[in-house]
C-alpha cells in the first residue's frame, strides 16, 4: 500500500518559450505519518540516442509532510541547449516527474513534451526542409541551437503515463511489484522518442 496517493497535477504556464522554468501544480493525499521528507525531481530527456543526454532540472524536498491533503508548486529550469544534440531540439520528446521516499522512488510521470519554431518564417523555413524534394531545391532547415529564443514547447499534460513502484516506507513492507496506471498517447509523427518508462 502506497502512503502518498498523488491525486492531481497540473502543468502551469503552458504551452511556454523553450527557456522558461517548468511549473507544476501538484496534489497529493497523505495517508499515515512519514519520518522523512518527500524528494521531487524533474528530468529532461535530451535524445533518444544515449541517456548520457538527460539533465536533471530540478529537485525539490517537501516535508514534514502532514496527513491529508496536500498541494505545492514545483518550479524547475530549463534544460542547457548546448548540452542537447541539435537534431533533437526540434520535435518531441520526454520530461520525468519522479518522487521519492528514502532514495526509493515510488512513482514516475511522463510527459510527452513537444517544441517548434514560434516564429512563422523559421516554422515555415522548418517545414518546407520536410517536404519530398527539398533538398533538391535547396531548402534547408534553420540551425536551431541559433535560434533557441524563437524555440516553444508544449507539454501534453492531459496524457501523462504513470508508474508506480511499491516500496518500503516506515512501517509498510515493499513489495516486489509495479503497477503501470495509465499509457502515453502513440506519437505516430515521433518515431525517436524514447521509452523511459520502464522499471529501472
Amino acid at each position: 500500500m502506497s502512503i502518498i496517493n498523488i491525486s492531481d497535477i497540473t502543468v502551469l504556464a503552458n504551452p511556454a518559450k523553450f527557456t522558461d522554468p517548468y511549473l507544476f501544480r501538484i496534489t497529493f493525499e497523505c495517508m499515515a505519518p512519514l519520518e522523512e521528507d518527500l524528494e521531487w525531481k524533474l528530468t529532461y530527456v535530451g535524445s533518444a540516442e544515449s541517456e548520457s543526454f538527460d539533465q536533471e532540472l530540478d529537485t525539490c524536498m517537501v516535508g514534514p509532510v502532514p496527513v491529508g491533503v496536500n498541494s505545492f508548486e514545483f518550479e524547475a529550469a530549463a534544460p542547457l541547449p548546448s548540452r542537447i544534440p541539435a537534431s533533437d531540439l526540434i520535435g518531441v520528446t520526454v520530461i520525468l516527474l519522479t518522487c521519492s521516499y528514502n532514495d526509493q522512488e515510488f512513482v514516475r510521470i511522463g510527459y510527452y513534451v513537444n517544441t517548434e519554431y514560434g516564429d512563422a518564417a523559421l516554422k515555415a523555413q522548418y517545414d518546407a526542409s520536410l517536404e519530398e524534394g527539398a533538398q533538391e531545391k535547396g531548402l534547408v532547415a534553420p540551425d536551431p541551437a541559433a535560434n533557441v529564443e524563437s524555440m516553444v514547447r508544449s507539454v501534453l499534460g492531459e496524457k501523462p503515463r504513470v508508474t508506480k513502484f511499491n516500496i518500503k516506507w516506515d512501517s509498510v513492507p515493499a513489495s516486489t511489484a509495479v503497477v503501470s496506471e495509465a499509457e502515453l498517447p502513440t506519437l505516430a509523427a515521433s518515431p525517436q522518442v524514447p521509452p523511459p518508462f520502464a522499471a529501472p
